[in-house]
Protein backbone atom coordinates (compact mmCIF):
# COMPACT_ATOMS: atom_id res chain seq x y z
CA UNK A 1 0.00 0.00 0.00
CA UNK A 2 1.38 3.76 -0.75
CA UNK A 3 1.64 5.69 2.30
CA UNK A 4 0.51 9.64 1.90
CA UNK A 5 1.80 11.79 4.66
CA UNK A 6 -0.86 14.27 4.27
CA UNK A 7 -4.18 14.08 2.48
CA UNK A 8 -4.40 15.84 -1.32
CA UNK A 9 -5.95 18.89 -2.27
CA UNK A 10 -8.96 17.88 -4.13
CA UNK A 11 -12.94 18.03 -4.12
CA UNK A 12 -14.46 14.91 -3.58
CA UNK A 13 -17.76 14.22 -5.67
CA UNK A 14 -19.71 13.59 -2.62
CA UNK A 15 -18.97 17.08 -1.14
CA UNK A 16 -21.73 18.74 -3.35
CA UNK A 17 -24.90 19.41 -2.64
CA UNK A 18 -26.62 16.04 -3.63
CA UNK A 19 -29.70 14.25 -2.28
CA UNK A 20 -28.87 11.19 -0.85
CA UNK A 21 -31.30 8.45 -2.05
CA UNK A 22 -31.85 5.27 -0.05
CA UNK A 23 -34.40 2.34 -0.49
CA UNK A 24 -36.82 4.35 2.06
CA UNK A 25 -36.59 7.26 0.21
CA UNK A 26 -36.64 5.95 -3.29
CA UNK A 27 -40.08 4.75 -2.44
CA UNK A 28 -41.17 7.85 -0.76
CA UNK A 29 -42.60 10.74 -3.44
CA UNK A 30 -41.13 13.94 -3.96
CA UNK A 31 -43.84 16.55 -3.27
CA UNK A 32 -42.00 19.21 -5.31
CA UNK A 33 -41.97 17.30 -8.25
CA UNK A 34 -44.74 17.74 -10.67
CA UNK A 35 -45.86 15.27 -13.09
CA UNK A 36 -48.17 16.10 -16.22
CA UNK A 37 -50.41 13.56 -17.51
CA UNK A 38 -50.51 13.59 -21.04
CA UNK A 39 -53.28 13.69 -23.04
CA UNK A 40 -52.91 11.63 -26.16
CA UNK A 41 -55.04 9.19 -26.95
CA UNK A 42 -57.91 9.19 -29.76
CA UNK A 43 -59.39 6.18 -31.94
CA UNK A 44 -58.15 8.43 -34.85
CA UNK A 45 -54.15 8.28 -33.75
CA UNK A 46 -54.23 4.57 -32.69
CA UNK A 47 -52.71 2.58 -35.62
CA UNK A 48 -53.19 -1.26 -36.57
CA UNK A 49 -49.61 -2.84 -35.57
CA UNK A 50 -48.55 -5.55 -37.83
CA UNK A 51 -48.38 -9.15 -36.12
CA UNK A 52 -45.07 -10.14 -34.63
CA UNK A 53 -46.09 -13.60 -33.82
CA UNK A 54 -42.81 -15.64 -31.93
CA UNK A 55 -40.03 -12.95 -34.29
CA UNK A 56 -39.47 -10.89 -30.45
CA UNK A 57 -38.71 -13.93 -28.53
CA UNK A 58 -34.83 -13.83 -28.96
CA UNK A 59 -35.14 -10.35 -28.31
CA UNK A 60 -36.79 -10.95 -25.30
CA UNK A 61 -33.70 -12.02 -22.64
CA UNK A 62 -33.56 -8.68 -21.02
CA UNK A 63 -36.66 -7.84 -20.51
CA UNK A 64 -37.76 -10.49 -17.93
CA UNK A 65 -40.46 -12.05 -20.28
CA UNK A 66 -42.96 -14.60 -18.25
CA UNK A 67 -43.15 -12.68 -15.57
CA UNK A 68 -45.64 -9.32 -15.98
CA UNK A 69 -44.42 -6.73 -13.85
CA UNK A 70 -45.05 -2.87 -13.68
CA UNK A 71 -42.56 -0.78 -15.38
CA UNK A 72 -41.60 3.13 -15.44
CA UNK A 73 -40.03 3.37 -18.92
CA UNK A 74 -37.54 6.31 -19.63
CA UNK A 75 -39.06 7.50 -23.00
CA UNK A 76 -36.81 10.54 -25.02
CA UNK A 77 -38.37 10.11 -28.37
CA UNK A 78 -35.33 8.19 -30.13
CA UNK A 79 -35.10 5.26 -31.41
CA UNK A 80 -33.26 3.35 -28.11
CA UNK A 81 -35.49 4.06 -25.91
CA UNK A 82 -38.71 3.53 -28.47
CA UNK A 83 -37.71 0.50 -28.94
CA UNK A 84 -37.49 -0.59 -25.10
CA UNK A 85 -40.31 0.17 -24.80
CA UNK A 86 -41.65 -1.59 -27.54
CA UNK A 87 -39.99 -5.01 -26.21
CA UNK A 88 -41.02 -4.27 -22.74
CA UNK A 89 -44.47 -4.11 -23.71
CA UNK A 90 -44.34 -7.68 -26.38
CA UNK A 91 -42.72 -9.21 -22.99
CA UNK A 92 -46.18 -8.71 -21.48
CA UNK A 93 -45.50 -5.74 -18.91
CA UNK A 94 -47.95 -3.09 -18.01
CA UNK A 95 -45.86 0.27 -18.81
CA UNK A 96 -45.89 3.34 -18.30
CA UNK A 97 -43.60 6.17 -20.00
CA UNK A 98 -42.65 8.93 -18.47
CA UNK A 99 -40.28 11.72 -20.76
CA UNK A 100 -37.87 13.73 -18.29
CA UNK A 101 -38.27 17.58 -19.02
CA UNK A 102 -34.76 18.80 -18.11
CA UNK A 103 -33.68 21.30 -20.55
CA UNK A 104 -33.62 25.04 -19.34
CA UNK A 105 -34.99 26.66 -22.16
CA UNK A 106 -35.71 29.81 -20.87
CA UNK A 107 -32.47 31.07 -20.28
CA UNK A 108 -31.87 30.66 -23.54
CA UNK A 109 -34.31 31.67 -25.33
CA UNK A 110 -32.37 34.39 -26.97
CA UNK A 111 -30.40 31.57 -28.67
CA UNK A 112 -33.11 30.05 -30.44
CA UNK A 113 -36.57 30.58 -31.64
CA UNK A 114 -37.29 26.46 -31.39
CA UNK A 115 -37.37 24.48 -27.95
CA UNK A 116 -35.55 21.26 -28.59
CA UNK A 117 -37.16 19.24 -26.56
CA UNK A 118 -40.77 19.72 -28.37
CA UNK A 119 -40.02 17.24 -31.24
CA UNK A 120 -38.95 14.84 -28.71
CA UNK A 121 -42.05 14.99 -26.94
CA UNK A 122 -43.89 14.73 -29.30
CA UNK A 123 -42.54 11.64 -31.49
CA UNK A 124 -42.56 9.87 -27.50
CA UNK A 125 -46.54 10.87 -27.94
CA UNK A 126 -46.54 8.81 -31.20
CA UNK A 127 -44.75 5.85 -30.07
CA UNK A 128 -46.88 5.82 -26.96
CA UNK A 129 -49.81 6.10 -28.75
CA UNK A 130 -49.50 3.33 -31.23
CA UNK A 131 -49.62 0.74 -28.30
CA UNK A 132 -51.88 3.17 -25.88
CA UNK A 133 -49.44 3.14 -23.02
CA UNK A 134 -49.79 6.12 -20.99
CA UNK A 135 -47.17 8.80 -21.02
CA UNK A 136 -46.59 10.54 -18.01
CA UNK A 137 -44.02 14.38 -18.50
CA UNK A 138 -41.83 14.79 -15.26
CA UNK A 139 -40.44 17.94 -14.76
CA UNK A 140 -37.28 17.93 -13.09
CA UNK A 141 -35.54 20.81 -14.60
CA UNK A 142 -34.75 22.46 -10.83
CA UNK A 143 -33.10 19.14 -9.66
CA UNK A 144 -30.72 19.53 -12.99
CA UNK A 145 -30.02 22.39 -12.33
CA UNK A 146 -29.10 22.13 -9.39
CA UNK A 147 -27.24 18.63 -9.31
CA UNK A 148 -25.91 18.73 -12.56
CA UNK A 149 -25.36 21.67 -14.19
CA UNK A 150 -24.37 23.75 -11.37
CA UNK A 151 -21.36 21.51 -11.11
CA UNK A 152 -20.25 21.05 -14.24
CA UNK A 153 -20.04 25.18 -14.22
CA UNK A 154 -17.89 24.38 -11.23
CA UNK A 155 -15.82 22.02 -12.85
CA UNK A 156 -15.26 24.50 -15.50
CA UNK A 157 -14.07 27.38 -13.66
CA UNK A 158 -11.57 25.19 -12.28
CA UNK A 159 -9.80 23.90 -14.86
CA UNK A 160 -11.35 19.95 -14.61
CA UNK A 161 -13.44 18.40 -17.43
CA UNK A 162 -16.48 16.91 -15.82
CA UNK A 163 -18.76 14.31 -17.50
CA UNK A 164 -22.70 15.55 -17.11
CA UNK A 165 -23.89 12.56 -19.02
CA UNK A 166 -22.73 10.14 -15.82
CA UNK A 167 -24.07 12.64 -13.26
CA UNK A 168 -27.21 13.10 -15.17
CA UNK A 169 -28.12 8.89 -14.94
CA UNK A 170 -26.92 9.02 -11.39
CA UNK A 171 -28.43 11.86 -9.95
CA UNK A 172 -31.44 12.56 -12.52
CA UNK A 173 -32.55 9.79 -14.04
CA UNK A 174 -31.79 7.33 -11.65
CA UNK A 175 -32.07 9.56 -8.59
CA UNK A 176 -34.74 12.36 -8.70
CA UNK A 177 -36.65 10.05 -11.04
CA UNK A 178 -36.76 7.07 -9.11
CA UNK A 179 -37.46 9.55 -6.28
CA UNK A 180 -40.20 11.12 -7.92
CA UNK A 181 -42.14 7.67 -8.56
CA UNK A 182 -41.32 5.93 -5.76
CA UNK A 183 -44.77 5.50 -3.97
CA UNK A 184 -46.32 4.78 -7.12
CA UNK A 185 -46.00 0.97 -7.05
CA UNK A 186 -43.20 0.33 -10.03
CA UNK A 187 -41.48 -3.14 -10.07
CA UNK A 188 -38.90 -1.42 -12.25
CA UNK A 189 -37.88 1.54 -14.44
CA UNK A 190 -36.31 0.97 -17.35
CA UNK A 191 -34.48 3.17 -20.23
CA UNK A 192 -33.00 2.62 -23.87
CA UNK A 193 -29.16 2.38 -22.61
CA UNK A 194 -26.87 -0.44 -23.92
CA UNK A 195 -26.07 -2.36 -20.42
CA UNK A 196 -27.49 -5.53 -19.11
CA UNK A 197 -28.23 -5.80 -15.21
CA UNK A 198 -28.46 -9.01 -13.53
CA UNK A 199 -31.02 -9.77 -10.54
CA UNK A 200 -29.81 -12.09 -8.62
CA UNK A 201 -33.43 -12.70 -7.22
CA UNK A 202 -37.20 -11.59 -8.19
CA UNK A 203 -37.61 -10.56 -4.71
CA UNK A 204 -35.17 -7.05 -4.64
CA UNK A 205 -34.75 -7.01 -0.98
CA UNK A 206 -32.01 -9.80 -1.37
CA UNK A 207 -28.85 -10.48 -2.87
CA UNK A 208 -26.70 -8.26 -5.23
CA UNK A 209 -27.92 -6.76 -8.93
CA UNK A 210 -24.72 -7.12 -11.22
CA UNK A 211 -24.16 -4.59 -13.80
CA UNK A 212 -22.93 -6.47 -17.55
CA UNK A 213 -21.48 -5.26 -20.60
CA UNK A 214 -23.76 -5.17 -23.11
CA UNK A 215 -23.87 -7.16 -26.34
CA UNK A 216 -23.06 -4.41 -28.38
CA UNK A 217 -19.67 -3.28 -27.26
CA UNK A 218 -19.24 -0.28 -29.78
CA UNK A 219 -22.55 1.20 -27.76
CA UNK A 220 -21.98 -0.26 -24.70
CA UNK A 221 -22.96 2.38 -22.06
CA UNK A 222 -22.21 0.55 -18.96
CA UNK A 223 -19.04 3.67 -18.64
CA UNK A 224 -22.28 6.32 -18.08
CA UNK A 225 -23.59 3.95 -15.78
CA UNK A 226 -20.94 2.68 -13.12
CA UNK A 227 -21.35 5.53 -10.85
CA UNK A 228 -24.84 3.89 -9.74
CA UNK A 229 -25.43 2.75 -6.26
CA UNK A 230 -26.53 -0.68 -5.75
CA UNK A 231 -30.31 0.43 -4.41
CA UNK A 232 -30.80 2.47 -7.60
CA UNK A 233 -29.18 -0.56 -9.52
CA UNK A 234 -31.64 -3.15 -8.26
CA UNK A 235 -34.85 -1.16 -9.79
CA UNK A 236 -33.96 -0.99 -13.32
CA UNK A 237 -34.27 -2.98 -16.42
CA UNK A 238 -32.27 -2.37 -19.86
CA UNK A 239 -34.09 -4.40 -23.00
CA UNK A 240 -31.33 -3.05 -25.06
CA UNK A 241 -28.37 -5.33 -23.48
CA UNK A 242 -28.44 -8.27 -25.30
CA UNK A 243 -29.18 -6.83 -28.58
CA UNK A 244 -26.53 -5.25 -30.75
CA UNK A 245 -27.59 -1.48 -32.23
CA UNK A 246 -27.88 -2.44 -36.11
CA UNK A 247 -30.72 -5.24 -34.62
CA UNK A 248 -32.13 -2.64 -32.70
CA UNK A 249 -32.67 -0.09 -35.73
CA UNK A 250 -34.35 -3.25 -37.56
CA UNK A 251 -36.80 -3.87 -34.79
CA UNK A 252 -37.44 -0.36 -35.38
CA UNK A 253 -38.53 -0.28 -38.69
CA UNK A 254 -40.46 -3.97 -37.72
CA UNK A 255 -42.43 -2.03 -35.12
CA UNK A 256 -43.22 0.71 -37.72
CA UNK A 257 -42.14 3.21 -35.21
CA UNK A 258 -43.00 7.08 -36.17
CA UNK A 259 -39.24 7.54 -35.15
CA UNK A 260 -37.62 4.77 -36.79
CA UNK A 261 -35.17 6.83 -39.60
CA UNK A 262 -34.53 9.42 -37.02
CA UNK A 263 -30.97 9.97 -36.47
CA UNK A 264 -29.52 9.31 -32.95
CA UNK A 265 -28.64 12.31 -30.51
CA UNK A 266 -25.07 13.35 -30.31
CA UNK A 267 -25.25 16.26 -27.90
CA UNK A 268 -24.82 16.31 -24.12
CA UNK A 269 -28.22 15.32 -22.65
CA UNK A 270 -29.11 19.49 -21.53
CA UNK A 271 -27.98 20.65 -24.62
CA UNK A 272 -30.18 20.52 -27.26
CA UNK A 273 -28.70 22.31 -30.07
CA UNK A 274 -27.45 25.03 -28.08
CA UNK A 275 -23.31 24.72 -29.11
CA UNK A 276 -21.33 23.58 -25.97
CA UNK A 277 -19.11 26.84 -26.00
CA UNK A 278 -21.83 29.34 -26.10
CA UNK A 279 -23.47 27.46 -23.23
CA UNK A 280 -19.81 28.06 -21.13
CA UNK A 281 -19.72 31.07 -22.74
CA UNK A 282 -22.94 32.11 -21.23
CA UNK A 283 -22.36 30.90 -17.76
CA UNK A 284 -18.73 31.43 -17.17
CA UNK A 285 -17.72 34.17 -19.75
CA UNK A 286 -14.59 34.76 -21.37
CA UNK A 287 -11.43 35.76 -20.59
CA UNK A 288 -8.59 35.97 -23.00
CA UNK A 289 -5.40 34.10 -22.51
CA UNK A 290 -2.50 32.89 -24.74
CA UNK A 291 -1.49 29.98 -26.66
CA UNK A 292 1.88 28.84 -26.11
CA UNK A 293 3.74 26.09 -27.29
CA UNK A 294 4.73 23.25 -24.54
CA UNK A 295 8.31 22.25 -26.40
CA UNK A 296 9.52 25.31 -27.17
CA UNK A 297 7.82 28.36 -25.24
CA UNK A 298 6.44 30.21 -29.02
CA UNK A 299 3.85 32.57 -28.48
CA UNK A 300 1.18 30.81 -31.03
CA UNK A 301 -2.21 32.88 -30.33
CA UNK A 302 -4.86 33.84 -27.88
CA UNK A 303 -7.97 32.22 -26.85
CA UNK A 304 -11.13 32.98 -24.80
CA UNK A 305 -10.30 31.28 -21.17
CA UNK A 306 -8.91 28.21 -20.36
CA UNK A 307 -12.56 26.61 -19.67
CA UNK A 308 -12.99 25.90 -23.00
CA UNK A 309 -10.36 23.76 -23.47
CA UNK A 310 -9.55 19.64 -22.01
CA UNK A 311 -6.46 18.07 -22.39
CA UNK A 312 -6.31 16.09 -25.40
CA UNK A 313 -8.40 18.25 -27.63
CA UNK A 314 -7.92 19.07 -31.14
CA UNK A 315 -10.72 20.78 -32.50
CA UNK A 316 -11.19 24.31 -32.26
CA UNK A 317 -7.68 25.58 -32.04
CA UNK A 318 -7.32 27.20 -35.59
CA UNK A 319 -3.65 26.81 -35.21
CA UNK A 320 -1.97 26.30 -38.53
CA UNK A 321 0.74 23.60 -39.36
CA UNK A 322 -0.96 21.41 -37.14
CA UNK A 323 -2.80 19.11 -35.93
CA UNK A 324 -2.09 20.60 -32.52
CA UNK A 325 -3.11 19.40 -29.52
CA UNK A 326 -4.02 20.87 -26.09
CA UNK A 327 -1.34 19.38 -23.05
CA UNK A 328 -1.48 21.21 -20.40
CA UNK A 329 -3.18 24.15 -19.11
CA UNK A 330 -2.30 26.57 -16.43
CA UNK A 331 -5.58 27.72 -14.83
CA UNK A 332 -3.75 30.72 -12.65
CA UNK A 333 -2.34 32.53 -15.62
CA UNK A 334 -5.61 31.12 -18.03
CA UNK A 335 -2.71 29.71 -20.15
CA UNK A 336 -3.31 27.05 -22.98
CA UNK A 337 -0.17 24.51 -23.46
CA UNK A 338 -0.43 22.79 -27.27
CA UNK A 339 1.69 20.61 -28.99
CA UNK A 340 2.55 18.81 -32.28
CA UNK A 341 4.30 16.30 -30.03
CA UNK A 342 1.50 14.80 -28.52
CA UNK A 343 1.39 11.40 -29.34
CA UNK A 344 5.25 10.93 -28.56
CA UNK A 345 6.27 7.92 -26.60
CA UNK A 346 8.24 9.82 -23.94
CA UNK A 347 5.30 12.27 -23.19
CA UNK A 348 2.41 9.58 -22.44
CA UNK A 349 0.96 8.38 -19.26
CA UNK A 350 0.33 5.13 -17.21
CA UNK A 351 -0.37 6.21 -13.61
CA UNK A 352 -3.02 8.31 -12.79
CA UNK A 353 -5.15 9.35 -9.52
CA UNK A 354 -8.99 8.30 -8.87
CA UNK A 355 -10.93 9.77 -6.18
CA UNK A 356 -15.16 9.66 -5.31
CA UNK A 357 -14.80 6.47 -5.63
CA UNK A 358 -18.57 4.38 -6.44
CA UNK A 359 -18.70 0.79 -6.13
CA UNK A 360 -21.91 -0.74 -7.04
CA UNK A 361 -21.71 -4.06 -4.34
CA UNK A 362 -21.17 -1.06 -1.97
CA UNK A 363 -17.81 -2.52 -1.63
CA UNK A 364 -14.62 -1.72 -3.04
CA UNK A 365 -13.01 -5.26 -4.94
CA UNK A 366 -10.89 -7.53 -2.64
CA UNK A 367 -8.67 -8.19 -5.82
CA UNK A 368 -7.20 -5.42 -7.14
CA UNK A 369 -4.71 -6.24 -9.56
CA UNK A 370 -6.85 -7.92 -12.05
CA UNK A 371 -9.16 -5.29 -13.18
CA UNK A 372 -9.93 -4.01 -16.25
CA UNK A 373 -10.81 -0.09 -16.72
CA UNK A 374 -12.42 2.45 -18.92
CA UNK A 375 -11.18 6.27 -19.31
CA UNK A 376 -14.36 7.38 -21.54
CA UNK A 377 -16.85 5.96 -23.47
CA UNK A 378 -16.33 3.52 -26.14
CA UNK A 379 -15.16 -0.04 -26.76
CA UNK A 380 -11.31 0.27 -25.39
CA UNK A 381 -10.35 -0.99 -21.85
CA UNK A 382 -6.61 -1.41 -20.49
CA UNK A 383 -5.83 -3.91 -18.25
CA UNK A 384 -5.40 -2.14 -14.77
CA UNK A 385 -3.78 -2.54 -11.37
CA UNK A 386 -5.95 -0.15 -8.77
CA UNK A 387 -3.40 0.66 -5.28
CA UNK A 388 -5.55 2.19 -2.47
CA UNK A 389 -4.12 5.29 -0.95
CA UNK A 390 -3.72 5.66 2.28
CA UNK A 391 -2.96 8.66 5.25
CA UNK A 392 -1.47 7.25 8.28
CA UNK A 393 -2.96 3.71 8.78
CA UNK A 394 -6.72 4.99 6.94
CA UNK A 395 -7.77 4.42 4.04
CA UNK A 396 -8.84 7.30 1.94
CA UNK A 397 -11.16 7.60 -0.93
CA UNK A 398 -8.01 7.71 -3.51
CA UNK A 399 -6.45 5.38 -5.35
CA UNK A 400 -3.28 5.00 -7.74
CA UNK A 401 -4.53 3.53 -10.81
CA UNK A 402 -1.59 2.31 -13.07
CA UNK A 403 -3.12 1.02 -16.40
CA UNK A 404 -1.07 -1.77 -19.26
CA UNK A 405 -0.75 0.67 -22.18
CA UNK A 406 -0.42 4.61 -22.83
CA UNK A 407 -2.96 6.92 -22.72
CA UNK A 408 -2.36 10.93 -22.93
CA UNK A 409 -5.83 11.86 -23.01
CA UNK A 410 -6.61 11.66 -19.07
CA UNK A 411 -8.08 14.82 -17.74
CA UNK A 412 -9.13 16.04 -14.64
CA UNK A 413 -12.91 15.65 -13.94
CA UNK A 414 -13.02 12.47 -16.39
CA UNK A 415 -14.80 9.21 -15.15
CA UNK A 416 -12.39 5.55 -15.10
CA UNK A 417 -14.91 2.84 -14.97
CA UNK A 418 -13.37 -0.69 -13.51
CA UNK A 419 -14.45 -4.12 -14.24
CA UNK A 420 -14.05 -7.79 -13.30
CA UNK A 421 -14.25 -9.81 -16.48
CA UNK A 422 -17.52 -8.25 -17.71
CA UNK A 423 -18.95 -7.27 -14.95
CA UNK A 424 -18.77 -3.66 -14.01
CA UNK A 425 -17.65 -3.15 -10.66
CA UNK A 426 -17.54 1.01 -10.08
CA UNK A 427 -16.04 3.99 -11.32
CA UNK A 428 -13.89 6.97 -9.65
CA UNK A 429 -12.59 10.77 -11.19
CA UNK A 430 -9.85 11.40 -12.51
CA UNK A 431 -8.64 13.55 -9.94
CA UNK A 432 -5.51 16.26 -10.79
CA UNK A 433 -2.00 14.41 -11.49
CA UNK A 434 0.95 14.79 -9.08
CA UNK A 435 4.50 16.67 -10.52
CA UNK A 436 5.55 13.06 -12.19
CA UNK A 437 2.86 12.45 -14.06
CA UNK A 438 2.07 15.70 -16.01
CA UNK A 439 2.88 16.61 -19.85
CA UNK A 440 6.28 17.96 -19.93
CA UNK A 441 6.37 21.62 -20.28
CA UNK A 442 10.05 23.74 -21.06
CA UNK A 443 10.83 25.98 -18.49
CA UNK A 444 10.51 29.02 -21.06
CA UNK A 445 6.84 28.15 -22.09
CA UNK A 446 6.62 28.15 -17.69
CA UNK A 447 8.72 31.80 -17.39
CA UNK A 448 6.18 33.30 -19.96
CA UNK A 449 3.22 31.96 -18.65
CA UNK A 450 3.89 33.50 -14.76
CA UNK A 451 4.30 36.71 -17.06
CA UNK A 452 1.99 39.59 -15.87
CA UNK A 453 1.94 41.99 -18.60
CA UNK A 454 1.70 39.64 -20.91
CA UNK A 455 1.67 42.20 -24.12
CA UNK A 456 5.51 42.27 -23.74
CA UNK A 457 5.75 39.42 -25.63
CA UNK A 458 4.77 40.63 -28.75
CA UNK A 459 3.18 38.98 -31.94
CA UNK A 460 3.02 35.53 -32.63
CA UNK A 461 5.36 33.68 -34.33
CA UNK A 462 4.53 32.18 -37.79
CA UNK A 463 4.33 28.87 -37.80
CA UNK A 464 6.18 26.47 -39.73
CA UNK A 465 5.11 23.28 -40.94
CA UNK A 466 5.94 20.29 -38.28
CA UNK A 467 9.21 18.77 -39.80
CA UNK A 468 9.26 15.28 -40.17
CA UNK A 469 11.74 14.50 -37.14
CA UNK A 470 10.84 17.12 -35.15
CA UNK A 471 13.83 17.80 -32.53
CA UNK A 472 13.02 18.46 -28.87
CA UNK A 473 14.16 22.05 -27.65
CA UNK A 474 13.62 21.68 -23.73
CA UNK A 475 14.47 19.13 -21.26
CA UNK A 476 11.43 16.94 -20.83
CA UNK A 477 12.33 16.62 -17.07
CA UNK A 478 10.87 19.73 -16.27
CA UNK A 479 7.08 19.81 -15.98
CA UNK A 480 3.95 21.80 -16.31
CA UNK A 481 3.10 21.86 -12.66
CA UNK A 482 5.86 23.39 -11.71
CA UNK A 483 3.41 26.76 -12.69
CA UNK A 484 2.18 26.33 -9.23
Amino acid sequence: MLKMAVRWNWRPLSSLPLPHFTNKNLHTPNPNLRLTTSNLFSSASLQTLPPLNGELDPYLRCSLPQNPLRVAVLVSGGVDSSVALRLLHAAGHSCTAFYLKIWFQEDFENFWSECPWEDDLKYAKDVCNQIEVPLEVVHLTDEYWKNVVSYIIEEYRCGRTPNPDVLCNTRIKFGAFLDAIGGMGFDYVASGHYAKVVHSFVDKTDGASILELSQDMVKDQTYFLSHLSQSQLKRLLFPLGCIPKDEVRKLATKFDLPNKDRKDSQGICFLGKIKFSEFVARHIGEKEGIILEAETGDFLGKHRGFWFYTIGQRQGLRLPGGPWYVVEKDVKNNVVFVSRNYFSLDKRRRIFRVGSFKWLSGLPPKQTSQLRCKVRHGPGFYDCILQMELEGDDLIDSAIVSISEDDQGLAAGQFTAFYEGRTCIGSGVILESGNDQTYPVCAKALEIARMEDKSKIGNPVKIKVKPDNPQEVCDSTELASKTS
